[in-house]
């Protein structure tokens, strides 16, 4: 029997997943789960990226050990992220999207490429985090002199694994460098940006096989989590989904990227698929009750939380999506400044941060019908948050669609899918 290793890293864990097919289902065991998280270095939020390479072998060595007949193994992350290298060494730190050192760029990037601009040619939402505002604060500090290539995290852990590197297409598109109309990098904005043309390279696509570890193929999944979790979900039709997790990724599938002005206003993106666009955007997502669990009730199991939710009567909510909330130093004072009425308890926080973020759906999803110009019925749910009934009672009464919530390891059943086909 063939099998299967999906690594999958979220901003806050890794899981490894073994995979195999049986009866025409795919089954699955989860073998090896670890930790994950920035770390503040010199007043910078950065990715221990050692240690994760470390994890990532160690789950390896668990899964073989369990399963010896492995036939491939691939790894996915978040997007957006990158190590800069050296021929072959790393230039550290790794800084993790959450740090603030774009901000100052960006007003520079804008100078040399207007957004509207940056928007029409790659279709790519504004994020302050992205990997086009990052690659140019590295230009600014000197950094990119020194290098020879730069890795997405995924492709840079299995070209650790592997010996060799690779673009992967999926992940390059969170970047906000590609060409929307190619599927390549855009040259105009790498000119404009004076950025080393050395380190933009062809892209590879999932399923590629770029080397072996242990006797196991290392094949490019779609390397972006979210692309993987959008091959994971058994969809009837074309439905809206949602990937929700530390973010929630809301989009659907389209045949090519939409690049209207009514999409940058909205800031939607255009990221790849297999086979298909992506058109989506982020909402805040499940980073509003982590944060706040931190701060209120740290030791508590989210199903008292939720049931503090579901009890509490507190009717006012907060934009989602709003800056403040992206990395504050306390999210329950990130809530006090946004709120006219203070909570009373822990309770109301979390029913405004459910609540807003059900609202936060409905908006989109109503910008999403007007802008593809088609109107869906249901929405798919998939990832940690499809676990949480009174957030999945909210969306729906909210969006007006049928909530299909599927509480399964999508971006590692797609992670699985992607490797099995890349083998038939």
């Amino acid at each position: 029997m063939k099998r299967y290793l999906a690594i999958d890293i979220g901003a806050s864990s890794g899981r490894h997943i073994v995979g195999w097919m049986e009866n025409g289902e795919l089954k699955t065991e989860e073998v090896y789960r670890f930790p994950n998280g920035v770390t503040r270095a010199d007043g910078h939020l950065t990715w221990n990226i050692s240690a994760l390479l470390d994890h990532v072998k160690t789950g390896i060595d668990k899964a073989q050990a369990v399963y010896p007949d492995i036939v491939s193994l691939s790894v996915d992350t978040w997007g957006v992220d990158y190590v800069l290298m050296r021929d072959g060494e790393e230039i550290l730190p790794c800084y993790a999207y959450r740090d603030d050192r774009t901000q100052d760029v960006i007003p520079k990037v804008h100078e040399l490429m207007p957004f509207d601009e940056l928007y029409r040619h790659t279709g790519s939402q504004f994020q302050p985090f992205n990997t086009i505002y990052q690659l140019y604060a590295d230009r600014l500090a000197g950094r990119l002199d020194q290098a020879t290539d730069f890795r997405m995290i995924p492709e840079y852990l299995m070209s650790k694994l592997s010996g060799q590197a690779a673009h992967e297409y999926t992940n390059a598109t969170t970047m906000g460098m590609i060409d929307a109309a190619t599927g390549t990098y855009d040259r105009t904005i790498i000119e404009r940006l004076r950025l080393p043309a050395h380190l933009f390279g062809a892209l590879s696509a999932p399923g590629t096989e770029i080397g072996t570890y242990k006797g196991m193929k290392v094949v490019l999944c779609a390397t972006h989590d979210t692309g993987s979790a959008v091959e994971g979900i058994p969809m009837e039709g074309n439905e809206p989904y949602i990937s929700s997790g530390t973010w929630s990724l809301l989009g659907v599938k389209t045949e090519h990227p939409l690049t209207s002005e009514a999409s940058r206003q909205g800031n939607w993106s255009n990221e790849g698929g297999v086979g298909y666009n992506r058109y989506q955007k982020n909402i805040m997502g499940m980073w509003l009750i982590n944060r706040l669990r931190d701060d209120l009730c740290p030791d508590m199991p989210f199903g008292e939380i939720v049931k503090m939710a579901e009890e509490s009567t507190f009717e006012e909510t907060v934009d989602a999506d709003a800056a403040c909330f992206l990395a504050p130093a306390s999210m329950k004072a990130a809530f006090d400044e946004a709120l006219s009425e203070k909570p009373a308890c822990a309770g109301d926080y979390f029913r405004c941060a459910y609540r807003s973020l059900a609202m936060s759906y409905a908006k989109a999803i109503q910008e999403l019908e007007s802008n593809t110009g088609k109107s869906y019925e249901s929405l798919y749910i998939v990832g940690g948050g499809a676990k949480n009934a009174f957030l999945n009672a909210l969306t729906e009464a909210a969006t007006g669609k049928k909530v299909i919530a599927l509480p399964i390891e999508a971006t590692a059943i797609g992670n699985l899918k992607i490797q099995i086909k890349a083998d038939a």
